[in-house]
């Protein structure tokens, strides 16, 4: 089991930044792949990026490329989202991702991943 807790959430300003974490506990030596995903109302749950465990291979959709970045701390087990030039677009509660099972090279679907965070609230004011 992993249990993943996200935190640094909020309402920022078109433009702002703002950086979420997640603290992994439990199995954290199963950890393999690391994703954040969002999901605004009304919306399906989506892919923004992902990190390889070990070696620190990134992930990004293509909306989120050139602004937002993924990053890792092994020794703390927990990985960050650095998130610049925000958009309105950007609202949606944002949640961390384990992925366990060591057989996706590339995960960037909700289905590759088996544990999640209770998610945290980012809102970005035009």
């Amino acid at each position: 089991q992993v249990q993943l807790v996200e935190s640094g959430g909020g309402l920022v300003q078109a433009g702002g930044s703002l950086r979420l974490s997640c603290a992994a506990s439990g199995r954290t030596s199963n950890l393999y792949n690391m994703g954040w995903f969002r999901q605004a109302p009304g919306k399906e749950r989506e892919f923004v990026a992902a990190i390889r465990w070990s070696f620190g291979t990134t992930d990004y959709a293509d909306s989120v490329k050139g602004r937002f970045t993924i990053s890792r701390d092994n020794a703390q087990n927990t990985v960050s989202l650095q998130m610049n030039s925000l958009k309105p677009e950007d609202t949606a509660v944002y949640y961390c991702a384990a992925d366990v099972t060591r057989v996706w090279r590339v995960a960037t679907r909700v289905m590759q991943y088996d544990y999640w965070g209770q998610g945290t609230q980012v809102t970005v004011a035009s």
